[in-house]
């Protein structure tokens, strides 16, 4: 895993925080006091001096110690750019701990360079170190790979107004609208004065911001001094009436470790913050932080490192007492936490918990993951949110606003304005639309005032007119959509001496957004005669062949989609044979089609047979006698066919 991000909620909430003061003796040098400050987490502090140890120092071998010291607090700080050049000075100095090469390429890794860490963590085990640190950080570089291929469909966008250089993180919304947000930071105008020697930044206050109707956010402003104070405050959350609100305190004092503060808002104005009895005597050292409620606030989840855990800070829950008032004792979340860290969890509206964890196989750094209810006070089956909601980097906090599939998280990924920065995060919705053009057959014309109606296996239809150009379309439908997921929709296309158009759109199954594109080409019934598939016939005969019928369903169809028209079946005949025979033979052409479309359940009363003989022939005998010997014959097959038109549209069906 690569090196964490040092904010509050990372570097403190969930540490113990030890002071970092140091009561000077001049018999310590440069090397010890680097060493005081990076034993107390002061990384920031510790970098200048282990710089000055290095300029006093004569041994090789120390300097290269000293070297390795400096990468280590630039990866404390998450300075992945800086490690990476101290680990490689360390290594060319032949410093002896084969860490710096696991390190450096933790470093590589958290810049996106995989191809180059994968050497580094090779070279890690070939030097001796563990096989297992070494195949389970390749491991993460090749899951990063994979779900970078197979990214999700969520957009994942930086809040440029909120971000700073300094730390931002920890969104929560504050009111019911979704247009107020507080977070931590530590921008320029907290609170504190002092320098957070793990930083060297500013300890780190709640602010909150208000967004207006374009959207814009507000200048960020700080809570009053009876929740923010001269210490590190943040991970704020709400009660599910916006009214309470619990949050993360870690004092400067020695010992005393974080933990979890509530106030209540009477207009703007708050009550002075008073701590959340949730440790014991014994457990005064521990840290308690990263509050979030359920939606009827009757259980608080949070991250800890008190004991009875599966190892570095764990999940727990409690639950309100009303008739003392108080919260229960914690409950470990055992079902979701690991032997790595757990932190920063959520409990969205509909119960599912999103947490962040560096204890299972992710991308690298801190992981999403979602765990689904799976009984009372239960959750399980965490799966990693994949990219791009997470990165190679550490990806925390993630709020959910409602029930809708967007919200808020925190990341230090590439591509922001500081340490860590607040995005906003959404699942576009998928949304289905169809349109298209209808056009005459054979003029190939577009045709206005056509009819389109459509009808869904859901049970909704509507129905619209063609305009001018032919053209229509079905898309929102006030706050709804016409066409919906998971539905099957027929379309049928007509109008008034048209034969009806038919199709069909489905929606199911389709998980990306679509718009149905659609040409329909109707037939008109001012015409003598309508084509159809070739009802072909044997020289002088008129029974039906095989691939005939076939020809007449599509007839039969046709009938079945237009039942009110009335029409006339002609059949025809080559030149060749007299003028009687061919009269006769075209006749019972036309009947053999009727029998057979009435052996389908078509009314008698519906068509009319009837022969013209060689009287229309298509192709004239004289271009046939002009046609090579090997061509007649496909002509003179054009002319044995049959056709239809339409006689009328007043058939009763019954």
């Amino acid at each position: 895993m690569q090196g964490k991000s040092f904010s509050l909620l990372i570097a403190l909430i969930l540490c113990i925080s030890p002071s970092l003061s140091w009561a000077q003796d001049d018999g310590y040098g440069a090397r010890e006091e680097a060493d005081h400050y990076f034993q107390k987490q002061g990384y920031f502090a510790a970098v200048d001096l282990y710089k000055k140890a290095y300029g006093q120092e004569k041994s090789a071998d120390e300097k290269a110690a000293l070297i390795f010291m400096v990468a280590e607090s630039y990866r404390m700080l998450n300075d992945q750019v800086q490690a990476e050049v101290w680990y490689l000075r360390a290594i060319k100095a032949r410093h002896d701990d084969v860490l710096a090469y696991y390190h450096l390429g933790q470093a590589l890794q958290a810049q996106g360079r995989l191809a180059e860490a994968r050497e580094e963590f090779n070279r890690f085990k070939e030097k001796g170190g563990s096989s297992s640190m070494a195949d389970q950080a390749i491991s993460s570089l090749e899951v990063a790979a994979e779900m970078n291929e197979n990214k999700s469909k969520y957009v994942v966008d930086p809040e440029v107004m909120l971000n700073t250089e300094y730390y931002e993180f920890s969104p929560i919304l504050a009111n019911p609208e979704g247009n107020m947000l507080y977070f931590s930071s530590s921008r320029l105008g907290s609170t504190g004065v002092e320098e957070f020697k793990k930083t060297g930044e500013s300890y780190e206050d709640i602010f909150f911001s208000q967004q207006d109707k374009k959207g814009k956010w507000s200048e960020p402003q700080r809570l009053p001094l009876n929740v923010n104070t001269d210490n590190n405050e943040g991970s704020p959350v709400f009660t599910s009436d916006f009214v309470r609100m619990y949050y993360t305190k870690c004092m400067k004092a020695e010992n005393t470790g974080c933990k979890i503060y509530e106030t209540t808002r009477t207009g703007e104005t708050w009550t002075d913050a008073k701590e959340v009895k949730l440790a014991t005597p014994e457990q005064k050292e521990n840290t308690f932080g990263h509050p979030t409620l359920s939606q009827d606030n009757k259980m608080m989840v949070f991250a800890s490192d008190i004991p009875g855990g599966k190892g570095g800070k764990d999940l727990w829950y409690s639950l309100y007492n009303d008739a003392s008032n108080s919260w229960g004792s914690p409950v470990n979340m055992a079902s979701v936490n690991t032997a790595g860290d757990e932190m920063f969890p959520h409990l969205r509206k509909n119960g599912a918990l999103y947490f962040a964890t560096n204890g299972i196989k992710g991308m690298g750094g801190l992981d999403i993951f979602s765990a689904e209810k799976t009984g009372d006070n239960e959750w399980g089956n965490a799966k990693n949110m994949g990219s791009p909601i997470n990165t190679i980097a550490d990806d925390f906090g993630m709020i959910f606003q409602g029930d809708l599939e967007r919200g808020y998280l925190t990341s230090n990924r590439t591509g922001g304005k500081g340490k860590d920065d607040i995005y906003i995060f959404s699942l576009p919705e998928v949304v289905f639309a169809f349109e298209g053009i209808v056009y005459d057959k054979d003029g190939q014309f577009p045709i206005d005032a056509a009819y389109v109606r459509v009808f869904g296996s859901d049970g909704s239809s509507f129905e619209t007119l063609t305009d001018v150009n032919g053209g229509f379309s079905f898309a929102e439908n006030g706050e709804d959509r016409f066409v919906n997921p998971e539905v099957n929709y027929s379309i049928e296309v007509g109008k008034e001496e048209y034969l009806v158009a038919k199709d069909n759109v489905s929606t199911v199954g389709l998980g990306e957004s679509t718009t149905f594109v659609k040409e329909f080409l109707i037939q008109s019934t001012k015409v003598d005669e309508i084509s159809f598939p070739e009802v072909q016939y044997d020289l002088g005969k008129f029974t039906l062949r095989p691939e005939s019928k076939d020809s007449l369903n599509y007839l039969y169809q046709t009938l079945v989609d237009n039942p009110t028209i009335v029409i006339e079946l002609a059949a025809h005949t080559d030149s060749r044979g007299s003028n009687q025979a061919n009269q006769t033979l075209s006749e019972d052409r036309a009947k053999s089609c009727v029998e057979y479309l009435v052996s389908k359940g078509i009314a008698p009363a519906r068509m009319k047979a009837k022969g013209y003989g060689e009287n229309k022939l298509r192709v004239s005998d004289a271009k046939i006698n002009a046609l090579p010997a090997a061509e007649r014959e496909a002509a003179h097959q054009k002319n044995r066919r049959t056709v239809f038109s339409v006689l009328s549209w007043d058939y009763m069906p019954n």
